[in-house]
C-alpha cells in the first residue's frame, strides 16, 4: 500500500481539527505508477527496524507528540514506537503482532503463502496478485469494489518484513518485539474485525492479552464484519469516530 489508503481517515480527523500527517515508508516517495512498475530495488532489503527509525526521525521533527495511527504492519510500527517512548497516544487497527503473538492460524498462512513460498522472498520485492488481495483484504466486497481496491492502492512490497514478523520466534535480533510490560509508554487502542483473515480477531485478542500485566493504560475494540480494508470499507466512518472519541476520553489529552 501507499499513504493513499489514509485519504478518507485523513478528511475525516482534519474536520476534528487534526493536523494529519501520512509519510510514506523509505524508498515509497514516488508516483504510484512509478512504484507499481519499477519498484526502486532498495525496497528488497528495507526491513522492520529501517522503517521504525525513519518514523521515530519524523516524530521527533514534530512541534509536539503526535498521535499515532497504523493499520495492519503500521499498527505493529505504532507498538513499536510507543515503547520507545514516542508518540501522546497509539492506534494499532488490525495489527500485525509483535513478537509473542503466534501467527499460526489457518487464514493467516493462506493470506501470505506467495510470499514464504517464493524463492528467497526474505530478500526480494514481493507483489500481491489480485486473488491473493481478494482473500487476505475484501473477501466480504463486492467484486467491482475489490477491484478498483485493487488497482488504486496496491504496490510492491520488501519481502523482509514478513518472515521478520512471521518468524519472530527465531530472530535473534527481536525486530518485532516490544516489552508489553512498559508502564511509561502513551495509551494504546487495539482496534481488529470480526471477518479479518490477514490478523484474525483472535490473533488482536492474543495482541490485546500481552498487554494485561502493564500499568499503561491499553484499550481494545471490535468491530463485527470488517475485513483487513476496515479502514476503507464500508462502515469506515464508525471506526473513525471510535477513534476519535476514544481520544477524547484520554486524561490529560492534547488537541
Amino acid at each position: 500500500m501507499t499513504p493513499l489508503c489514509w485519504e478518507k481517515f485523513i478528511r475525516f480527523f482534519e474536520s476534528r481539527g487534526y493536523k494529519c500527517l501520512a509519510p510514506t515508508w523509505p524508498y515509497k516517495d514516488k508516483p504510484f505508477e512509478a512504484l507499481r512498475n519499477n519498484p526502486p530495488p532498495e525496497l528488497a532489503r528495507l526491513g522492520v527496524t529501517e522503517i521504525v527509525d525513519h518514523y521515530e526521525k519524523i516524530i521527533k521533527t514534530q512541534e509536539e507528540r503526535p498521535i499515532l495511527i497504523g493499520h495492519s504492519f503500521g499498527g505493529l510500527f505504532v507498538q513499536l514506537l510507543l515503547d520507545r517512548g514516542l508518540g501522546a497516544a497509539g492506534v494499532a487497527i488490525d495489527s500485525v503482532p509483535p513478537k509473542g503473538v503466534l501467527p499460526l492460524q489457518w487464514t493467516v498462512l493462506r493470506s501470505i503463502a506467495g510470499v514464504l513460498l517464493k524463492w528467497r522472498a526474505w530478500k526480494r520485492i514481493v507483489y500481491m496478485s489480485f486473488s491473493e488481495f481478494q482473500y487476505a483484504l475484501v473477501h466480504t466486497l463486492p467484486l467491482a469494489e475489490q477491484k478498483a481496491a485493487y488497482d488504486r492502492h496496491v504496490v510492491p512490497e520488501t519481502g523482509r518484513i514478513f518472515f521478520q514478523a512471521g518468524l519472530a520466534p527465531l530472530d535473534p535480533h527481536n525486530a518485532v518485539r516490544v516489552n508489553f510490560n512498559n508502564a511509561d509508554r502513551a495509551p494504546l487502542l487495539l482496534i481488529a474485525g470480526t471477518e479479518d483473515h490477514l490478523v484474525p480477531v483472535s490473533m488482536n485478542k492474543s495482541n490485546y492479552a500481552k498487554y494485561k500485566g502493564s500499568a499503561a493504560q491499553t484499550d481494545f475494540k471490535e468491530f463485527t464484519g470488517r475485513t483487513h480494508w476496515i479502514i476503507a470499507q464500508d462502515g469506515w466512518e464508525e471506526v473513525a469516530e471510535y477513534i476519535a472519541d476514544w481520544l477524547e476520553r484520554l486524561p490529560n489529552k492534547k488537541v
